[in-house]
């Protein structure tokens, strides 16, 4: 493996091993060692590729924000009329709520620190838009933000329910907002 500054991989290692971290011990838990050591990088890199604490955290959440955004551009650009878009929401809904466990966490993390700091709001403001441009490839910008804020409630809550519901009332629920959307 190359060394130094000739090793043209060693920023995105510490930002994966900063998401890495994130996932397991919180944004609190993260520190420039803890990263050092899990990237295997010395730690005179860290200050080398970032600032700081602050931008290393910003763009491994932007990182992770086009992880999430691109599995809505997966689910949403397919679909050819409205019904398909329907079940491609619910689809979108299922495999968020029953995929990563990882992904629930960083959500959570970035949503906790963007509560707190206002660059961290403006991130998920972001991430927000992004993931209704897609939703507004089929459904009105109205209709979207609330598809958009219905995803993020039914993925959480399917994610962390002992029972969670099925596909039929995640389409229902889906279904019934967009009954009134203007195409």
């Amino acid at each position: 493996m190359a060394t130094g500054h000739t090793d043209p991989q060693r920023r995105a290692r510490i930002v994966a091993a900063t998401l890495d971290l994130i996932a397991e011990d919180g944004v609190a838990g993260v520190s420039h060692r803890k990263i050092a050591a899990r990237a295997g990088v010395p730690l005179g890199s860290m200050t080398y590729h970032f600032s700081g604490i602050d931008e290393l955290l910003g763009e491994a959440f932007r990182s992770f924000t086009d992880h999430i955004v691109a599995l809505f551009d997966a689910h949403l650009a397919p679909p050819a009329d409205r019904d398909e878009a329907r079940a491609a929401v619910a689809d979108l809904i299922h495999a968020l709520s029953e995929g990563s466990q990882r992904d629930l966490v960083l959500t959570q993390e970035l949503y906790t620190l963007a509560a707190r700091r206002p660059a961290y709001r403006e991130l998920t403001r972001e991430w927000m838009a992004r993931s209704r441009a897609h939703l507004e490839k089929h459904f009105d910008p109205g209709t979207a933000r609330q598809l958009d804020a219905l995803v993020e409630g039914l993925t959480l809550h399917r994610a962390l329910s002992p029972a969670p519901h099925d596909r039929a009332l995640t389409l229902e629920a889906v279904t019934r907002i967009t009954a009134t959307d203007r195409p």
